[in-house]
């Protein structure tokens, strides 16, 4: 599949730039540096929705990564060994404009302005390669796949990052939400250190905020934890299997 970037409507073009400068309002002083560092180096715009093929070869010289088109969501297999291979997928279809608030399944602004930032950065790319093949040796167990996933779902969509800069956002899933990513720093929900196992002992939410939030400390902390969480994952099947 590829881009088919000229049927890019005018709707299209409006959802882009309205939830660009909405989060871009929102998100100084609450998004990771490694986000803007991110923004920067992949010349993200309100003006100009995001050319694959532009941001596949910035992408690429950088931390070795490229974004794959797909669809929409895809199954386990084939999403794990795109990350394994250093793909990232990404839908390339928009919300409409009378759904800028809330959306279901993840649209390109999502995939795109949430995700692709921080493919910018080498450790939390390997987190999510070394992620991946874990994941493809239990691609069979659905229990280990959705462990795995609770591990993703913590980190990758709605995870904090807790360092010299203080407390700030770093997951996808708050990046592309302007209510979350001031939600998910107030005084409301829940937030403790980053712990694997407790991790995959909770199950995500995908109806509303979520209630509680993870916070690493880096990223080189992310990706160190691969090992963690293989051994913690081969612990629980045996635990929870046996």
């Amino acid at each position: 599949m590829i881009q088919e970037y000229n049927k890019y409507t005018d709707d299209d073009r409006f959802v882009w730039k309205s939830l660009f400068d909405r989060q871009m309002e929102v998100l100084p002083g609450r998004a990771s540096q490694a986000y803007f560092d991110g923004i920067e180096a992949i010349k993200f715009s309100r003006d100009k929705i995001p050319h694959f093929e532009e941001v596949n070869k910035i992408l690429s010289s950088i931390t070795g990564w490229e974004l794959e088109v797909v669809k929409g969501l895809i199954d386990n297999k084939l999403f794990f060994e795109l990350l394994e291979n250093k793909r990232f997928p990404a839908s390339t279809w928009f919300r409409k404009p009378e759904q800028l608030d809330y959306l279901e399944e993840p649209d390109m602004f999502h995939d795109v302005f949430g995700h692709v930032p921080l493919l910018t950065n080498q450790h939390f790319c390997k987190f999510l390669n070394g992620l991946s093949k874990i994941a493809l040796k239990n691609i069979e167990n659905e229990y280990a796949i959705e462990l795995i996933s609770r591990i993703y779902w913590y980190t990758v969509e709605f995870g904090l990052i807790d360092n010299e800069n203080g407390l700030k956002i770093y997951g996808a899933g708050i990046l592309s939400s302007s209510g979350e990513s001031i939600y998910c720093l107030s005084n409301k929900p829940e937030r403790s250190p980053y712990d694997v196992a407790e991790i995959m002992n909770t199950p995500y939410i995908k109806d509303k905020f979520q209630e509680k939030y993870w916070v690493i400390n880096s990223y080189k902390q992310l990706f160190e934890s691969v090992n963690e969480i293989e051994e913690t994952l081969e612990k629980m099947l045996v635990t929870d299997h046996n």
